[in-house]
Parts: C-alpha cells; sequence; structure tokens
C-alpha cells in the first residue's frame, strides 16, 4: 500500500504558538500553495482519500478535487493539551523543561506525547491494511503525523526528521 502524505498549507498564527489541534485559519497565501500542491499530486490516483477533521486539512483537500474526505480524528495534530494557542515562552508550567527534555515521551498537561500521537497513527494505518483495494491513499494531515509516518514506517530517526521538519504544503511517498 503507499500511504501519500499531505501537510496542509501555512497558518495563519504567529511562529512560537502552540496551536496543535486548535482549529486555526489559513494564512492568505491559501490559493497559491493550495495550487501548487493540486498540480503535484495531479500524478496520483486516489483509492480513498482520509483526513484530519481541522478546517486547514480539509479545506486543501476540498481545493485539491477531493470534495469528500473521510475524516478521523487519528490524523489530528498532536494536542498540546493546556499549553494549545499559548507561546512557549509565556508557559509557566514547570512541566514545560520535562518536555523539552523528551517531548517524544512526555506530554503537557492535558495533551499528548510524540508516541501517544505516533500509537493512534499507527492504529488509523493498521485499519488502512484491512481496507480491501486501499493500494494508493492520500492523507491530508499535519507536521506531527508525517514526522511520524518518517519515522515508524519511513526508516527515519527522530533526530534526523526534526532536523529537516516536512514544511506546509509537502507531499511525502512511503509504501508499506
Amino acid at each position: 500500500m503507499r500511504l501519500v502524505l499531505i501537510r496542509h498549507t501555512s497558518v495563519a498564527v504567529p511562529r512560537g504558538i502552540c496551536y496543535g489541534q486548535t482549529d486555526v485559519p489559513l494564512a492568505d497565501s491559501f490559493p497559491d500553495e493550495a495550487t501548487m500542491v493540486k498540480q503535484r499530486l495531479s500524478r496520483y490516483h486516489f483509492d480513498c482519500v482520509y483526513s484530519s477533521p481541522l478546517s486547514r486539512c480539509v479545506k486543501l483537500a476540498r481545493f485539491c478535487g477531493y470534495s469528500n474526505p473521510v475524516t478521523d480524528p487519528r490524523l489530528l495534530e498532536i494536542n498540546f493539551g493546556e499549553w494549545e494557542m499559548k507561546r512557549y515562552d509565556e508557559i509557566t508550567d514547570p512541566k514545560l523543561q520535562q518536555w523539552y527534555d523528551d517531548y517524544i515521551n512526555v506530554a503537557p498537561p492535558g495533551g499528548e506525547s510524540v508516541m501517544d500521537q505516533r500509537k493512534r497513527f499507527l492504529a488509523f494505518i493498521d485499519d488502512m491494511k484491512r481496507v480491501p483495494g486501499n493500494e494508493c491513499i492520500g492523507i491530508f494531515t499535519h507536521g506531527g503525523i508525517l514526522i511520524n509516518a518518517l519515522v515508524a514506517l519511513g526508516g527515519k530517526s527522530y533526530a534526523q526528521v526534526y532536523e529537516d521538519i516536512p514544511p506546509y504544503g509537502s507531499i511525502i511517498e512511503i509504501d508499506i
């Protein structure tokens, strides 16, 4: 099965904000960025198209011609819990340093760790493997899911991926 993971385009959120699962607006550059994504996706034929339920992913899927993507909450960005929509430099929680030291395994209060996100993403993939005819699927999602896909299914380490995080509008293919 081929996975084609598509990261949403730029958001209208200042840098340094934990916006994870908050449904934030897209940047004004959306039409231009989305047009480029749509052009790059024209070479694919998807058996099914899935999307995070957040509008930044669904809107891109629809712009690219997939009017009814199947939404699945397992494709959501990481949940920052109590830190959602806060600036990193404004968070006074003493757990912040623990999270900086080990964000792979430590979750923000009320949120999830990278490993938690990875588990739910892999549960989604396990379900996809059981769907007959899923030879090539399109997945409109978030940077955290792309990172976990590259590590769990693409043979990369977290250190490698975090050195070169897939930018907004990225398209990544993984065969499993």
